[in-house]
């Protein structure tokens, strides 16, 4: 078995970080639904702005809000206004780990979907496109 990138929600901007709150990541519907994330699905939270990683599980917020909380002790890692990536991954076989697509969902400012893609790591690879330009 191999554990495979499933779903992506790309520089997303934490809109608040609730310590007080029993733990896991409050995340707007519009926004699991782009990147394939379940309620209670374990997501890895990734923060772009200081380093920190963490695991936790989704919880939904309100429908095109844009929220994305981070709750309960993660609040110590990750802070409002931090850029932060949330992934999801699966367990598959060697063959369809070869065929997976995961689904990326990228955001703006403000957490509303701006475009969303699957493909095969190498279609959408940041590097390759770069070097395409130059």
């Amino acid at each position: 078995m191999r554990t495979m990138m499933s779903g992506k929600i790309h520089r997303a901007t934490v809109t608040e970080a609730n310590l007080d709150y029993e733990g896991s990541i409050t995340l707007d519907p519009d926004l699991m639904d782009a990147a394939g994330i379940l309620p209670y699905e374990q997501v890895h939270v990734l923060d772009v702005s200081n380093g920190a990683r963490l695991e936790t599980y989704a919880i939904k917020g309100l429908r095109g809000s844009g929220e994305v909380c981070i709750n309960g002790a993660a609040a110590h890692l990750v802070h409002q206004g931090d850029l932060v990536i949330i992934a999801t991954y699966q367990q598959l076989s060697e063959e369809d780990a070869r065929r997976i697509e995961p689904r990326v969902c990228w955001v703006d400012s403000q957490n509303r979907v701006l475009r969303t893609s699957s493909g095969d790591g190498f279609s959408h690879n940041p590097r390759r496109e770069a070097a395409a330009v130059a």
